[in-house]
């Protein structure tokens, strides 16, 4: 795997992913409406939107090749915009779920949901009142510290589940400090979007009990 450097096109994003014409033309559509959207609400850093296809279509996608091969469950944290769960929802047959307190942002997320014809199950709640569990995987980028991740993905996950989040260069720092509660087998990915990026893939969580 290799990390994008340079500026990418839609095109540039297919060829790097392998993602077919139909699949493309429905992430194109959701770029169309993050931007519209984006005008009147903050749902991204302006400026990432100079370079989307790297900096939010890639930086989701990557995580594709990280999911279990049968279909799966996915709970995604904090969504916001809608990364990297609803990319993963309009790329792969995985069941996802959006988490998000804001109502604004999923009013965003019914939208663009709507006119890219993506099934996703959007929950307008704190992540704390989620009421569902037992699921395979749960995602999360710039949502929470590691350790409130944690705590947040362990009710959350099946014996088998793990979770995958997007973190930047504090994710050493977060594991340290993680570590502390939390016991748990860690595998760090580098990112292909982000030089000081990583994905961390995380199982086997559970709380570390002072003896």
């Amino acid at each position: 795997m290799f990390h994008v450097k340079h500026k990418l096109s839609s095109s540039d994003f297919k060829t790097l992913t392998g993602t077919n014409d139909d699949v493309l033309a429905r992430l194109e559509l959701y770029l169309e409406v993050l931007q519209k959207w984006n005008r009147r609400i903050n749902l991204v850093g302006s400026d990432s939107l100079s370079d989307p296809w790297r900096r939010h279509f890639v930086d989701s996608a990557q995580l594709i090749p990280l999911l279990p091969e049968r279909s799966s469950v996915v709970v995604d944290l904090g969504s916001g915009a809608g990364f990297p769960g609803l990319v993963l929802a309009i790329m792969t047959s995985a069941r996802v779920h959006l988490v998000e307190s804001n109502a604004k942002k999923c009013g965003f997320l019914r939208e663009a949901a709507r006119l890219t014809g993506t099934t996703v199950d959007i929950h307008n709640k704190r992540i704390e009142d989620l009421d569902i569990g037992n699921v395979d995987v749960v995602t999360a980028r710039a949502c929470a510290s590691l350790e409130k991740l944690l705590n947040f993905a362990s009710p959350l996950l099946s014996d088998t589940g793990f979770s995958i989040f997007l973190k930047g260069k504090s994710a050493e720092t977060e594991l340290t400090e993680a570590r502390k509660r939390w016991k748990m087998h860690t595998t760090t990915i580098p990112s292909r979007s982000d030089s000081q990026g990583v994905i961390l893939k995380i199982s086997r969580i559970g709380p570390r009990h002072e003896t």
